[in-house]
């Protein structure tokens, strides 16, 4: 008798459970990426006066700065006012701009630490990446109900969006509810891309940005691509790598890129993050830069003779553009804190024109 009790008592909990277990993949329907299907990017910066910057950055994981263990909150927070004290035209986020996408009080930290940016007037575009999306709940079932009931609550009737998303839209209205999207700022064409939604030939992200490439305006001279994962890294899962390997669907991408670059008269700049360091390759002539330095804890990617950056230890950075007629200027600079003073100096550079 015992058992069938407990037979009909998880009988009785599934049919309690089913109708709210549908709500919720009805939300998590509505999450799916907006797609835009025009080449045209979505967002057109007033003209800029040559030459303009603009700031990359990644990884920061704002978060109760008591957190020691998953962010620095001085070296982020520095690399805040530094950043606003730049003025550049625009900064873009490649992804983790939080630690955890769906705990509200790690977005007020957001919002607190960043207001400096926002007072200079610096507008910030960003990319999602996988902590952006993450909820801060365990995986028991009394905590995904309780994140059902706060999801529910958080429900966004404007944007269709909930939970995590909801979160980040909030925050950014000028990119519209969109996963992935495109914005010019003069000579610069800038295509943000959604590593977290499927990449693949055929797939919605992959025919936009096919359909992109191929209508590159001839008065853009560099095309930066912005993303959470890297195409390239010598950072891996294994534990004495400390980080995380490059995705075959990001390797995938590289070749299409590399394919395009061939006949394309911009120059092509990847933006990556997602590795909590600071690295540097050209492949095919593309420029490929994993900039994770914005405050997350730090991993050591293997370096070689050969690296255009071969610096040891933490490396929290911001990436500096400087766009002219004809020329794309690279500096990356880094932040080195001690207890009483932070310290800036230029490690890497570059400079692109056009073929």
């Amino acid at each position: 008798m015992t058992w069938l009790r407990v037979r009909r008592s998880r009988k009785s909990a599934f049919f309690i459970l089913a109708p709210l277990l549908a709500v919720l993949a009805a939300l998590h329907l509505a999450q799916a990426p907006q797609v835009v299907n025009s080449a045209t990017p979505i967002l057109v910066l007033e003209p800029p006066r040559y030459p303009f910057t603009f700031v990359g950055y990644g990884d920061t994981r704002f978060t109760n700065p008591g957190d020691a263990l998953n962010s620095n909150a001085a070296a982020r927070q520095a690399l805040v006012e530094r950043i606003a004290d730049e003025k550049p035209q625009f900064l873009v986020i490649n992804g983790d701009l939080v630690f955890h996408g769906g705990n509200a009080d790690d977005w007020a930290v957001y919002d607190r630490e960043t207001k400096k940016l926002r007072e200079a007037g610096i507008k910030i575009f960003p990319v999602l990446g996988n902590h952006d999306l993450a909820d801060s709940e365990s995986g028991s079932l009394a905590n995904h109900f309780r994140r059902f009931l706060r999801v529910f609550a958080k429900y966004d009737q404007r944007t269709g969006q909930s939970g995590p998303l909801a979160n980040y839209f909030q925050r950014f209205p000028e990119i519209r509810g969109c996963r992935w999207y495109s914005l010019r700022a003069g000579n610069v064409l800038l295509f943000m891309l959604d590593t977290a939604s499927e990449q693949k030939m055929g797939s919605a992200q992959r025919q936009w940005l096919d359909g992109s490439l191929s209508a590159v305006p001839r008065d853009v001279d560099f095309v930066v691509l912005v993303m959470h994962h890297p195409l390239y890294t010598k950072s891996s899962e294994h534990p004495s790598g400390e980080g995380h390997a490059a995705r075959p669907q990001e390797l995938s991408l590289a070749k299409m890129l590399e394919e395009r670059q061939k006949t394309m008269r911009a120059r092509m700049v990847v933006l990556a993050g997602h590795v909590h360091n600071y690295e540097r390759y050209q492949y095919g002539g593309i420029m490929y830069i994993v900039s994770g330095g914005g405050g997350a804890t730090p991993y050591f990617p293997q370096r070689s003779p050969g690296d255009f950056y071969a610096g040891t230890g933490a490396t929290y950075h911001y990436c500096k553009f400087t766009a002219d007629k004809g020329s794309l200027t690279f500096q990356m600079v880094k932040l080195d804190l001690d207890a009483s003073t932070t310290n800036w100096t230029t490690k890497d550079s570059f400079q692109l024109m056009p073929r």
